[in-house]
């Protein structure tokens, strides 16, 4: 009987899979930035020879890049074709605004979904202390605001442990960002409308920390929904009110 000669594995190969697995994973995130050499291979207790040649290895399957100045980085590539055409997208046809929020409710739906069954009580936490960030006062910095929603639906997402669902959110970070501040501009002069989507995101937050799956879904869904109302019903009073002005202008 034959057998097939087992080959060696070299370190570097070791060290690249433990570098791939850091970037599947979410510990390295698009866009940062790697320890020094010597660093890294204090930490994971190898050579910088074999070190080097696992970095050299990602380079060229596209994984991460030297940097003019010094420093190797994670790839960006993903975030950079999802998001900046989709960027582009929203600001030349506003009406994007309800697709992206019909997208919404399967992204954060299903996050919230595996947030609660999934969530660790560290995940409990920056979620709250993400909520926390969130300002319901009128007169409230907007873009601000948009930043704070932003990063306490990443640490929903973060808390789902799904792999693909965090790369994804990542990827579209500014795209979300940006749908989540013309949101805000469109309806936080609204009164009391603040209070009401606060309000929205505290059943949510309870939800997942009650880790009740099904009601963390359907609260995300109904905050998403009340949106969705406020910005149509919004547009119709805006319509009216230029119908109004015409009217007025004509007379």
């Amino acid at each position: 009987m034959a057998f097939d000669r087992i080959q060696p594995t070299k370190l570097s190969d070791v060290i690249m899979q433990r570098i791939e697995a850091m970037i599947v994973d979410g510990t390295l995130e698009a866009g940062a930035r790697l320890p020094s050499e010597r660093d890294l291979s204090h930490q994971f207790s190898v050579s910088r020879p074999s070190l080097r040649e696992a970095i050299q290895k990602l380079e060229a399957r596209g994984l991460l890049e030297r940097r003019q100045g010094g420093g190797t980085y994670v790839c960006d590539n993903m975030q950079q074709r999802v998001a900046e055409p989709l960027l582009d997208l929203l600001t030349q046809h506003p009406e994007s605004q309800f697709d992206l929020l019909e997208f919404r409710h399967a992204l954060e739906g299903i996050s919230s979904y595996y947030a609660a069954m999934r969530g660790t009580p560290t995940d409990l936490e920056r979620i709250e202390a993400a909520f926390a960030e969130i300002k319901r006062e009128p007169g409230t910095e907007l873009a601000a605001q948009a930043q704070a929603l932003t990063e306490f639906n990443l640490r929903i997402t973060e808390a789902s442990h799904n792999v693909i669902l965090l790369h994804l959110v990542r990827s579209m970070l500014p795209l979300l960002q940006q749908n989540i501040l013309q949101n805000l501009q469109d309806l936080a002069h609204k009164p009391g409308i603040m209070q009401d989507l606060h309000e929205h995101r505290r059943h949510l937050v309870a939800a997942i920390k009650a880790g009740d799956s099904e009601q963390a879904r359907e609260t995300c869904h109904q905050l998403l929904a009340f949106i969705e109302h406020a910005l149509l019903t919004s547009n119709r009073e805006q319509s009216r009110i230029r119908r109004s002005l015409r009217r007025t202008q004509n007379g």
